[in-house]
């Protein structure tokens, strides 16, 4: 591995400037928000999705470092934008989120364990609303909060199971007001969503400010900025909201910049982030949460539609083993050569490709090559694609580097649109909420139809009461499958998704529509990767 580059001189490569850069050490900084305007033409935007993820792993975050790399290999001036990992998975079931193999960013542990402290301030911003919201209640409640429909809820960047249902304020007068609440995973949080879709600090203070955190008495929506916590979340936020830059280990910049999940959040990396990227890059290479119908259907509907973004072309990660498992083969059965089992597959990644041609983009399948893979397994995929009229290539990124992404660097040359359309959401912003979940249930799940739980009426009803039943959706469901039953994988067919809950995000701009069993606090596995972390004669270990 090549030595790391200052921080420093990174982002002097990219042209940005000394005063707008605020180094956290030698190899990370912080860029300030009027590094945006660069004088520089945008460059293009890249989306990498892929297929519906199983316990395989499909490697996506490693692709996307392995391209940017491959495309800095053949000469083009390639940009990274990121997500930050959560705590909870890098102690969960998951593990680190930078990567892999020869394709990783950098300071790797650094950017796993805490990075800049953005999830911290994101944390403590939404924990400290909840504070003041308890406290005006201890102290008569002038607003005339209705205690029975608080919506805000505290979050922690850890999963814990226990915390999900919590009864606060127990034991006696002075310590509150006792009510039912509990914590969410800072990813879920809506202050993680305003972060990353805010377009400056302008905008993130109107997001906060319409925050809202209940209803009062007569039904009328109690805000944010009804409990004067806007200035102070302001503060708290004031550095979270710049950019971070790193590399990755061959020297490509990295902005890596807000973390939601994208099976309980929008799953995208923060808009900011995203524009200083393109403000310097030629080829801007950004990732997604999951798979597309999630993340990818989230940055589109959401992300894009909200922000101005116009990607101009998609890249979908496939793996052998992946399309195994979802042509019915065991984990413990993976090894072995199944062209067969490929083939199988393929119906999943084929109503990918279905869902990315609904956004009118051009779509390079990428088959993220693990050692084992046989070539005439790997033949199944590009004859599959060949069929389709898709592009394909096949990546070494994960073993080579760069050097392995040099194919798939040019064929996304090849195809990426210089002049991409704008992004139009697939349905249309008037749409009643159950419209607009019908049409992403039938497109993009291949779903039947839409079961409503009675809680999720009531909750539509007062959404609609309320006024905002004509934001957009940020569906919340598995990720393992394209219905909101985690054991269908593969293309399942001849079923109807349930609809449990309907949460507003008011300050986010969406509605989040909840289906089946997911939570929004996750548990930890019987063995977590909190088992294999240490510190060691000073340097952590057992993360990545």
């Amino acid at each position: 591995m090549a030595a790391l580059r200052p921080i420093v001189e990174i982002a002097e490569s990219l042209g940005v400037r000394r005063e707008h850069l605020v180094p956290y050490g030698d190899l990370k900084a912080k860029v300030r928000l009027e590094a945006l305007e660069s004088g520089r033409k945008p460059g293009r935007l890249i989306l990498v999705s892929a297929v519906t993820p199983t316990d395989a792993g499909e490697g996506k975050t490693t692709m996307s470092i392995s391209l940017a790399q491959g495309l800095a290999r053949i000469g083009e001036r390639a940009c990274l934008a990121l997500r930050e990992p959560s705590l909870g998975p890098v102690f969960g079931m998951k593990g680190g989120a930078t990567g892999g193999g020869k394709s990783t960013v950098e300071p790797s542990v650094d950017i796993n364990l805490h990075f800049n402290g953005d999830f911290h301030a994101i944390s403590t911003a939404n924990n400290l609303l909840a504070a003041l919201l308890d406290n005006h209640l201890h102290h008569g409640n002038a607003l005339g909060l209705d205690p029975r429909k608080i919506l805000w809820r505290r979050v922690m960047d850890l999963s814990d199971r226990s915390l999900r249902k919590t009864i606060i304020g127990l034991g006696g007068a002075t310590e509150g007001v006792p009510r039912e609440t509990g914590f969410d995973i800072t990813p879920a949080s809506e202050v993680m969503a305003v972060l990353c879709l805010s377009q400056g600090e302008q905008d993130l203070r109107e997001r906060l400010s319409r925050l809202m955190v209940g209803v009062d008495r007569e039904g009328k929506p109690v805000t944010a900025a009804d409990l004067k916590a806007v200035g102070s979340m302001m503060a708290l936020l004031a550095e979270a909201i710049k950019p971070n830059l790193v590399q990755s280990v061959e020297g490509v910049p990295a902005f890596i910049h807000g973390g939601p999940f994208a099976n309980i959040a929008h799953g995208c990396n923060s808009v900011l982030a995203t524009r200083m990227a393109l403000a310097y890059g030629d080829w801007v290479i950004t990732e997604a949460g999951f798979g597309g119908d999630l993340g990818g259907e989230k940055f589109f509907d959401i992300k894009c539609a909200s922000a101005g973004l116009a990607p101009a072309a998609v890249v979908m990660v496939a793996t052998i083993r992946a399309l195994k498992r979802h042509g019915g083969v065991a984990k413990t059965a993976l090894a072995q050569h199944d062209p067969a089992a490929v083939e199988r597959g393929l119906p999943n990644l084929e109503k990918h490709l279905e869902n990315m041609r609904l956004f009118e983009r051009p779509t390079l399948v990428v088959l993220n090559r693990f050692n084992g893979d046989q070539e005439d397994e790997i033949e199944v995929v590009r004859r599959a694609c060949a069929g389709w009229g898709v592009a394909f290539a096949v990546c070494d990124g994960f073993a080579a580097g760069g050097e392995g992404s040099t194919e798939a660097a040019r064929a996304l040359t090849e195809i990426a649109l210089s002049e991409p359309p704008p992004v139009r959401r697939l349905y249309n912003d008037d749409d009643p909420p159950k419209v607009k979940m019908e049409t992403l249930a039938r497109k993009i799940y291949g779903a039947d139809g839409v079961i409503y739980q009675k809680e999720a009426d009531r909750e539509l009803a007062e959404i609609s009461r309320l006024g905002y039943d004509r934001l957009p959706l940020c569906v919340a469901k598995t990720q393992m499958s394209f219905s909101d039953d985690a054991s269908k994988a593969g293309r399942p067919t001849g079923f109807r998704i349930t609809v449990r809950n309907v949460v507003l995000s008011a300050g986010a701009g969406f509605l989040v529509p909840i289906l089946g069993p997911i939570l929004r606090m996750p548990g930890l596995p019987l063995v977590p990767q909190s088992d294999k972390v240490d510190l060691v004669d000073g340097k952590v270990v057992g993360v990545g």
